[in-house]
């Protein structure tokens, strides 16, 4: 069977990602504008109907963007927990709030979707409730850790899990510290409910790498304190550190802000 991979955006000005077959495939959350999921899913192929569902990470904007529109307009279940679509219906970013379309999860009980294996879990966020993803098609196992303030031994079960992992590496230390955010901004973002540096992102895949971990994607990169290249050496030079070779090892991609990541294809 064929898996599929795409991320439509991946920031803090929205965050979306595709995973699928040839046939059906669903979204890890849809902090986007309905259009642009819709015009980055034609140019790759896949029809909206084709969507099972919208697995929601948490209740941040960022995230949740589209979820009304897809969940009320195109009847796409939303599934997440009791809390995170508590906190989606009250957010100001929901003109459409979820009613048929709501589905509930509870974290570490895996459910079944097609071909897909599914299990949420605890990451340490400031939203309402935040979970991460583990999804197993066809042998293949996805994590999706997009926000997190620190790597918890729950969220580094399932990251040690992966063989395809997509991870956070929000920002640089060096340029939070001395960039134009206020303090209690700063504070906020390494925090360890807050998101995850390049630095700590790198030690702990160097410290706990698994020869069934094939590709790295960083994740959620910050507009203001990072850059991809910043964030990929950071993470690679680690990784050599320790004797892992970047493109011989394991391949290490950082993900597009604002714009579709390439598109993946796995046999």
């Amino acid at each position: 069977m064929k898996v599929r991979f795409i991320s439509l955006a991946s920031g803090s000005s929205g965050n979306c990602y595709y995973l699928g077959t040839d046939t059906y495939g669903i979204l890890i959350d849809a902090g986007i504008g309905i259009r642009t999921i819709k015009k980055t899913l034609r140019d790759i192929n896949v029809a909206m109907e084709s969507i099972r569902a919208v697995f929601v990470t948490h209740d941040h904007a960022d995230h949740i963007k589209a979820v009304g529109h897809l969940g009320e307009k195109l009847n796409i279940p939303v599934y997440t927990t009791a809390r995170v679509h508590a906190g989606i219906n009250k957010s100001y970013c929901m003109t459409e709030k979820l009613y048929s379309s709501v589905r509930y999860l509870e974290k570490e009980q895996p459910m079944e979707l097609e071909d897909f294996h599914i299990e949420s879990f605890e990451v340490p966020h400031d939203g309402t409730d935040n979970v991460g993803y583990c999804i197993e098609i066809d042998g293949k196992v996805f994590s999706f850790l997009t926000d997190l303030g620190e790597i918890t031994p729950t969220a580094a079960r399932f990251i040690r899990k992966a063989n395809y992992l997509i991870l956070e590496a929000n920002y640089d230390e060096e340029m939070l510290k001395m960039g134009p955010y206020p303090q209690y901004l700063k504070e906020r973002i390494s925090s360890g409910t807050g998101h995850m540096s390049n630095i700590a992102t790198a030690e702990f895949l160097a410290e706990n790498f698994t020869e069934d971990l094939r590709y790295i994607w960083l994740c959620h990169l910050s507009k203001d304190n990072n850059h991809p290249e910043l964030a990929y050496k950071t993470v690679e030079w680690k990784l050599k550190n320790k004797g892992i070779i970047v493109g011989k090892d394991v391949q290490l991609l950082a993900l597009k802000r604002s714009t579709p990541s390439d598109l993946y294809e796995f046999e």
